[in-house]
């Protein structure tokens, strides 16, 4: 499991507004769903991106087909995608100009992290925002 440094994690949410949250589900069971809310609670502007959801409403906000459509400069891309086409995602912020990718739990893709890495991205592997945030608050 890759590590992190507190302050690491700890800035990059400070530096953070804008999250699009890749292979977000309208299926409240999901992960992807439970951490949407989460996040739009912590105060973060969450966009979901799913195409094959284009246009349903998670947590009150429409569903875009990439990170192409989102219509404001993205500080992080939330990345709830198998790790076999993580890879895809992370290139795809890159070309976005995208500040961040989190991968998140069991999501781990070290080419495609140090793509992102070469392109200026923090990257952060096998981690959640939910429980992340929560434990540095406690810290």
């Amino acid at each position: 499991m890759p590590t992190y440094s507190d302050d690491l994690i700890r800035t990059l949410f400070e530096n953070t507004k804008v999250i699009a949250l890749v292979g977000a589900s309208p299926k409240s069971h999901r992960a992807s769903n439970e951490v949407m809310g989460f996040l739009l609670r912590e105060g973060f502007d969450v966009y979901p991106v799913n195409p094959l959801k284009v246009g349903q409403e998670i947590h009150g906000r429409t569903v875009l087909a990439s990170l192409a459509d989102v219509p404001v400069p993205i500080d992080m891309v939330d990345v709830f995608r198998n790790a076999s086409v993580a890879g895809e995602t992370v290139d795809e912020a890159i070309a976005v100009g995208a500040k961040s990718v989190w991968m998140q739990l069991g999501v781990i893709d070290e080419a495609a992290a140090k793509r992102g890495e070469a392109a200026g991205l923090t990257v952060i592997m096998d981690r959640c925002p939910a429980i992340e945030i929560p434990r540095l608050r406690a810290a």
